[in-house]
C-alpha cells in the first residue's frame, strides 16, 4: 500500500502552475497523466508507469466537451471524483489538476484549436469527425499548463496515441510520450470507463472485440499475408455476435493509420475495431505480427 501524502488537488490554472513550477525550481521532473476521470486499473497502469520515470506526478481529471460530438454521452460520462482521488492517491499521485469548464474554456469553446489533419479524420474521426480536433486541443491546452517532461497514454486509443504524437513532433513540443500497453479484464476485454455502461448480456458479449483481434493475430502468425482477408474474417467474427453492431473492423499501417492490402515485411500493422452495444460504443486494437522478408517469402 502506498504510504504518500494524500494529493493536492486544485481547480485553477493558477494554481497548478503554481505547484508543478515549484516542484520544477527544486530539481525535479515532471510527469503527467492525462485523463478524463472515472479511474479503473488502466488508468493505474498509466500512474505507474509515468511515476517510474518522473520526480512529481500530475494527472488532470477533466470531461473535456468539445471532443464530444452533440448525440454522444458527454453528459452521462461517469464521473466519480472521490473515488478517483483515492485512487491517485494509492498510485502516489502529487497532484491533482480537476478544473471545471468554464476554467479550460472561459469564453465558450476555444475559437483556436489544434487540429492533426489526415491521421484524425480515417477510422475514429470518420465516425466521430469532431473527436479528435477537441482532443488535440484539450491536450495541448493541458500541455501548456502543466509543462511535463513526460506523458503517459495508453495504447488502447491506438489512433488518439497516433494523433497527439503527430501534434507533439509537428509543433516540437517539448515532451516526451510514453505508450502504455492495453490494460485488460481477465476473459480478455480492454478496460475502459465506458464499459461500466454495459449490461451483464453486452458485458459478455464484448469480449467478441479481443477475440476477434487475438484471432487476427494468430491468422498472421500462421502465415496470412492478405491484409483484405484478415480484415474480413476480423468483421464476420464480430458480426456473429448478436448484441454486436460493427462500426468498423480495420487493417491499417500502424503508422500512417492508411488501409493496408497486403502485410508486408518491414511495415508494422495493426487491427482495430470498434463496436456497439446498445448504445456504448467500444474500441480495441492490436498490433499484427511482425512480417519479415523470410516470412513473406512462405
Amino acid at each position: 500500500m502506498n504510504t504518500a501524502s494524500p494529493p493536492v488537488v486544485v481547480a485553477t490554472i493558477a494554481e497548478c502552475r503554481r505547484l508543478v513550477a515549484e516542484a520544477r525550481a527544486s530539481g525535479k521532473s515532471i510527469g503527467f497523466v492525462p485523463t478524463m476521470g472515472a479511474l479503473h486499473d488502466g488508468h493505474l497502469r498509466l500512474i505507474d508507469a509515468c511515476r517510474a520515470h518522473c520526480d512529481f506526478l500530475v494527472t488532470s481529471i477533466f470531461v473535456n466537451p468539445t471532443q464530444f460530438g452533440p448525440n454522444e454521452d458527454y453528459q452521462r460520462y461517469p464521473r466519480t471524483p472521490d473515488d478517483d482521488h483515492r485512487r491517485c492517491a494509492e498510485g502516489g499521485v502529487d497532484l491533482i489538476f480537476e478544473p471545471p469548464v468554464a476554467e479550460m474554456y472561459p469564453n465558450g469553446p476555444s475559437a483556436t484549436f489544434v487540429e492533426v489533419p489526415g491521421l484524425s479524420s480515417v477510422l475514429e474521426g470518420k465516425s466521430r469527425p469532431t473527436h479528435f480536433r477537441g482532443v488535440t486541443t484539450v491536450v495541448a491546452k493541458l500541455f501548456g499548463i502543466v509543462q511535463p517532461d513526460l506523458a503517459a497514454f495508453g495504447r488502447k486509443d491506438f489512433q488518439q496515441l497516433a494523433v497527439i504524437a503527430r501534434m507533439v513532433e509537428d509543433l516540437n513540443m517539448p515532451v516526451r510520450l510514453l505508450p502504455v500497453a492495453t490494460h485488460r479484464e481477465a476473459d480478455g476485454l480492454a478496460m475502459s470507463s465506458r464499459n461500466r455502461y454495459l449490461s451483464a448480456d453486452q458485458r459478455r458479449a464484448a469480449v467478441v472485440l479481443s477475440r476477434a483481434l487475438q484471432a487476427a493475430a494468430e491468422a498472421v502468425a500462421s502465415g496470412e499475408r492478405s491484409a483484405d482477408r484478415v480484415r474480413q474474417d476480423l468483421a464476420q467474427a464480430i458480426e456473429l455476435e448478436p448484441l454486436a453492431q460493427l462500426d468498423y473492423a480495420e487493417v491499417a499501417d500502424a503508422e500512417t493509420l492508411e488501409p493496408l492490402d497486403d502485410l508486408a515485411a518491414g511495415r508494422p500493422a495493426v487491427a482495430l475495431v470498434a463496436v456497439r452495444f446498445g448504445d456504448t460504443r467500444l474500441i480495441d486494437n492490436t498490433l499484427l505480427p511482425t512480417v519479415t522478408s523470410e516470412s513473406s517469402c512462405n
